[in-house]
């Protein structure tokens, strides 16, 4: 019989204690930037109907991204993708019964079958972070400044990150108006745009040429006018009197007024998902070694209202775990992480129920206690111990016992304890 591998199924990762130590700590940092701005955690199922994502979410994602299959009631359905349909359907079903605007988050895992590469997996964590019901700026100015707190609460200084944004209204303004494309050439541009910095730059000329058929040499030099514009103010004459620059200048003033420096406009950011309706963001990372989107979200105000219900307006967030990790390690953020067990009980002798007692009573003053029950030998207890990154050790034998003075050693300190009780969580706890 052929033996089993050990590997996990392509694309996704083992998370051993090390790993999930990692995990935890930036779902930690999640959890507490998103409840800091008022933000309440929701739950979705990891199974929606397949038609849930095939509404609005791009051909692409439903067609080659999705695992689908036909569940035993014979209904089509798929390992979510994404959150953003989950919650818009939660929303719609409680319409009436919300306050707005409603501040919600989740940290969940998600299925896409796409190329595994540096940061992107087949299974992957997410952070979504939303907010519903406010039309106005504010609600991005707020997903913007939650993003940039939680790049700070990382550790990240501002000139480590750029926060790019651009408006999907001026996307389109930019491709019917100035470059005067038809909608199908329109989506085929904006998508051009979105691949523009992983293709070539002769590749983006050919392929936008393509676009423009007849068009071509006009259309690449209004591109070419477009892509030099370094602010807003460079904008060509035409663009500058889209409704939707107001709109990026109000946003920018209030996040600049709210200290976030890391700030620029980049009209050829479109964001891929096809159901962004306004404002669009991403934070990059400007590190040579890792110079790439870290996540990105934006204003989508259709989505709710596929549910047949009045619509509500929406903008959201979703930074990913590994991107996060990926960021962290190239700029040396990450902090040492220790074993959540705080110590582990050596035992010397024949004293298991006196070592009982005692553990129990250290699990009861809250201290994560790991208990040798086994006969293992003093120095394969100790080596234990040590493999496993305990910070502290707990010497048990027949004179601690009777005396009830333990000996305890720091493990990081190389410093040795001899303490009571009462002294011994105190130490181990501080």
């Amino acid at each position: 019989m052929k033996s089993l591998s050990s590997q996990p199924y392509k694309g996704t990762r083992d998370f051993y204690p090390e790993d999930k130590r990692v995990q935890n700590y930036i779902f930690s940092i999640w959890k507490s930037v998103s409840e800091s701005f008022g933000y309440e955690e929701y739950g979705a199922p990891v199974l929606e109907p397949l038609e849930l994502y095939a509404a609005k979410s791009g051909n692409e994602l439903v067609n080659e991204q999705t695992y689908t299959f036909t569940d035993r009631g014979g209904r089509t359905v798929a390992v979510r993708p994404e959150m953003t349909p989950s919650i818009c359907r939660m929303v719609a079903a409680k319409r009436q019964e919300l306050a707005y605007p409603a501040r919600l988050y989740s940290i969940a895992n998600f299925m896409r079958y796409e190329r595994p590469q540096r940061g992107r997996e087949r299974e992957f964590w997410q952070l979504n972070v939303d907010i519903f019901g406010d039309d106005s700026v504010a609600a991005e100015a707020e997903i913007i400044m939650l993003s940039d707190k939680i790049m700070k609460k990382f550790g990240a200084k501002p000139e480590d990150y750029t926060i790019k944004i651009n408006n999907r209204k001026l996307v389109n303004f930019m491709m019917a108006q100035y470059l005067e494309l038809d909608a199908s050439s329109s989506q085929l541009m904006a998508k051009l745009f979105d691949r523009r910095n992983k293709i070539s730059e002769d590749d983006f000329i050919d392929q936008a040429k393509e676009i423009f058929g007849d068009k071509a040499e006009a259309g690449i030099s209004k591109i070419k006018t477009l892509l030099s514009a370094k602010t807003m103010a460079d904008l060509p004459g035409e663009i500058l009197t889209s409704s939707a620059i107001h709109e990026i200048q109000q946003l920018f003033t209030i996040l600049e007024k709210a200290g976030i420096t890391s700030l620029t406009f980049d009209i050829t950011l479109m964001r891929g998902l096809d159901y962004y309706t306004g404002m669009v963001f991403e934070v990059f990372d400007n590190h040579p070694d890792n110079n790439r989107a870290l996540f990105g979200g934006g204003r989508y105000d259709g989505l709710v209202g596929l549910f047949g219900v009045e619509p509500v307006s929406a903008v959201g967030v979703a930074p990913g775990g590994t991107t996060m990790e990926n960021f962290l390690q190239t700029h040396n953020l990450l902090p040492k992480l220790q074993s959540s067990t705080d110590v582990y009980v050596v035992t010397l002798g024949d004293v298991s129920r006196e070592a009982l007692k005692l553990a129990s009573e250290m699990r009861d003053a809250g201290i994560n206690t790991e208990l040798n029950l086994s006969e293992k030998k003093f120095d394969k207890q100790l080596k234990t111990a040590l493999k496993k990154g305990i910070p502290f050790i707990l010497f048990i034998g027949e004179d601690e016992v009777k005396s009830g003075i333990y000996t305890i050693k720091n493990i990081a300190k190389s410093e040795e304890y001899k303490v009571n009780f009462t002294e011994l969580t105190k130490l181990i706890k501080e």
